[in-house]
């Protein structure tokens, strides 16, 4: 008994839920027909939506006062600090070392001796060529008085002076390389490690040590070739080190005339004086150039330019309504962007709420930027 009473009850609540959706379906479906019906019978505004009785809202806004600003345009690169001067030192010969005379880290003079190979064998075949030359010199002047008196011939004469000039060539030859086992100062510099001792046998290839002139300082970096035709020898640049705060000033002394195929950038060298040496060679230096300089520019933030398919636009404020301007642009900054066309100066820019902006929306302003 008891469960036919649950069927039934089944039976009634679904044909209770299907008369409602029917219900709600032909109410959606009807409504439009019925409208102007209800319109008249509750009144037009009981229909309409409090968005549509308030009319158009007004958004606030900051404006930004366009004004001529001073713009150009920074390239930030890498490089590294070179030394003026730097050669690995060696001897022009082979030969055992006889003295070192440097110190390593001291300062040493273009000039000095710093190594010396045993030169013992040439400058024993030094004294037997200028004994030779006295004894050739001293025949080639009695010969003269002979030939003056017609006692020799002219052949025999030009003989003795030729073997004079030979033994003075020779000399010259053995003084040559004698000078070849003195390893001496090619500029002035710091000196640095010895690779070698006294004692040791070293020919052409053997590294003694390294010289180093650290002032001035170079500094090697690159910039994309786009730039290369802004760039002259003597203009300026800035840099700065790892750890230190200061900000160094240099000059461009150098351009390489050729653009590198795998990077597309050119490599320049700029020279700085480094009187007191505080910064050494091999540092890294972060390069920071100002390209492209504009006196009196139309200049933007950034974030007022919207970006569209036909082009670019702004939103200004004129009347107390926004208005939209096509505008085209030029140099860009980490900040700003000039506008070659489209604005001028005084015109206020829109530049909050660019997503809520469109066109003759009323507008109040909140402040107005002043650009510097």
């Amino acid at each position: 008994m008891n469960h036919n009473k649950i069927q039934v009850m089944n039976k009634k609540l679904k044909l209770t839920v299907t008369i409602i959706i029917i219900v709600f379906l032909a109410g959606i479906i009807l409504y439009p027909k019925f409208k102007p019906f209800i319109a008249k019978m509750l009144g037009p505004k009981t229909l309409e939506t409090p968005m549509l009785r308030q009319g158009p809202q007004q958004l606030n806004a900051t404006g930004f006062l366009v004004q001529p600003v001073y713009l150009s345009e920074l390239i930030r690169s890498s490089g590294t600090l070179l030394p003026a001067e730097e050669v690995e030192l060696s001897f022009e010969t082979s030969g055992k070392i006889v003295s070192i005379n440097f110190t390593e880290g001291t300062r040493v003079k273009k000039g000095d001796l710093l190594a010396k190979i045993n030169d013992q064998p040439l400058q024993a075949q030094l004294q037997k060529l200028q004994a030779s030359l006295k004894l050739s010199e001293a025949m080639e002047f009695r010969q003269k008085s002979l030939l003056d008196k017609d006692a020799i011939s002219q052949e025999s004469y030009d003989q003795i002076v030729t073997d004079v000039e030979k033994i003075k060539a020779d000399i010259n030859l053995v003084k040559a390389q004698i000078s070849m086992t003195e390893l001496r100062a090619p500029f002035d510099g710091i000196i640095g490690l010895r690779y070698v001792s006294e004692g040791s046998y070293t020919n052409t290839s053997t590294k003694i040590a390294r010289l180093i002139k650290m002032s001035p300082l170079k500094i090697e970096f690159s910039i994309p070739e786009k730039y290369a035709q802004e760039i002259s020898i003597g203009y300026p640049i800035t840099f700065a080190i790892d750890g230190s705060t200061v900000i160094y000033n240099a000059s461009v002394y150098a351009i390489d005339p050729k653009i590198d195929i795998n990077t597309r950038t050119i490599v320049i060298r700029a020279l700085y004086p480094n009187k007191n040496e505080e910064l050494r060679s091999g540092r890294y230096a972060g390069i920071t150039m100002e390209l492209s300089k504009i006196q009196d520019a139309v200049a933007i933030p950034t974030e007022a330019l919207i970006p569209e398919m036909e082009g670019e636009r702004v939103f200004i404020y004129k009347g107390g309504r926004a208005q939209s301007v096509k505008v085209s642009t030029g140099l860009r900054t980490e900040s700003l962007i000039q506008i070659t066309e489209g604005l001028k100066f005084g015109d206020t820019l829109l530049t909050t709420g660019i997503l809520q902006l469109r066109q003759s929306l009323p507008i109040v302003l909140d402040s107005v930027i002043v650009s510097n």
